[in-house]
């Protein structure tokens, strides 16, 4: 039978008439009854903790046990922050989104930053919007200079098919994307015009291409 996280049977409360011991330098001292056991932890001053259950028999260690909880709930505490490192959350922007929504959206960017995970930005053109990509590039500017205190990008922002994206990586950043502190998200993101301008429209970028995008971030 497994215990929870922490719960360990000890000394008197182990219920097993004979176990498999470990000494405290991890060698093996054999299989005993737990009677026997028991003496010999205590003869070092230590403590009997059953570390092993489900095997047969039971496997138990003398060890100093307020030293062997602390270790245990290190370990348990290092395993959350990589199970947290390895989740990728998304975000998905429009390029014409409104400043409440950009607004929150941002607030869970920075929650899941700080809790270690990585963050997905996607920016997403719809049907004529794809003639207008300067307008998802401003998009991803505005989130990076707003994440630069707690975050940073390992890669440029990829078009992928008719989607822009770029992954937030929580932690120092190791290529400075901003010197700038976070700002409100306030600020008005531009809108695409209802009609097409005049100019030449912006090239269409080959599929998994990065967009080359000039981030000039200055300090605020």
């Amino acid at each position: 039978m497994k215990h929870p996280p922490f719960q360990f049977r000890v000394n008197h409360r182990i219920r097993a008439p004979e176990v498999r011991v470990i000494s405290e330098d991890g060698k093996q001292a054999g299989v005993m009854s737990v009677g026997a056991a028991l003496k010999l932890a205590m003869d070092q001053g230590r403590d009997l903790v059953e570390v092993a259950a489900d095997a047969k028999p039971p496997v138990c260690r003398i060890v100093d046990f307020g030293k062997f909880r602390y270790e245990q709930a290190k370990k348990h505490k290092g395993d959350g922050k990589h199970a947290a490192a390895s989740k990728v959350k998304e975000l998905k922007f429009h390029v014409n989104i409104g400043d409440h929504d950009y607004a929150i959206k941002m607030r869970h960017a920075a929650e899941f930053l700080q809790k270690g995970m990585r963050v997905k930005v996607s920016i997403y053109f719809r049907g004529r919007e794809m003639a207008y990509q300067e307008f998802g590039a401003q998009l991803i500017e505005r989130v990076l200079q707003e994440v630069a205190a707690f975050a940073h990008c390992d890669a440029p922002p990829r078009l992928l098919g008719k989607n822009l994206h770029v992954l937030l990586i929580p932690g120092k950043a190791k290529h400075k994307i901003g010197e700038a502190a976070p700002r409100a998200a306030a600020a008005a993101t531009p809108a695409p015009p209802a009609s097409a301008p005049s100019r030449p429209a912006v090239a269409t970028q080959s599929f998994g291409a990065p967009i080359k995008i000039d981030l000039k971030i200055g300090s605020a």
